[in-house]
């Protein structure tokens, strides 16, 4: 039976921007870290930039665990 890698179990609400935030602050390095972490695991090197804001990097980072969630991950080639 295969498994499917799964990311990290971070407490997510480390990683989203908070809804008081305007979210034009830069990232927090946690976020930077996570959203990276999440960009090779489901193999989107170009979800991760650095110089995003705390509101686009929560976005990016919802939008990966989704995938993850719901097994949208492309073809292995390893």
């Amino acid at each position: 039976m295969e498994q499917k890698k799964r990311a990290p179990e971070y407490q997510e609400s480390q990683y989203l921007a908070s809804s008081e935030s305007n979210g034009t602050e830069p990232m927090t390095g946690a976020q930077a870290s996570y959203l990276k972490t999440l960009a090779d695991e489901v193999r989107e090197p170009g979800a991760f930039q650095q110089g995003l804001s705390k509101r686009e990097a929560s976005r990016r980072i919802s939008a990966l665990m989704e995938k993850l969630r719901i097994g949208e991950l492309p073809p292995h080639t390893d």
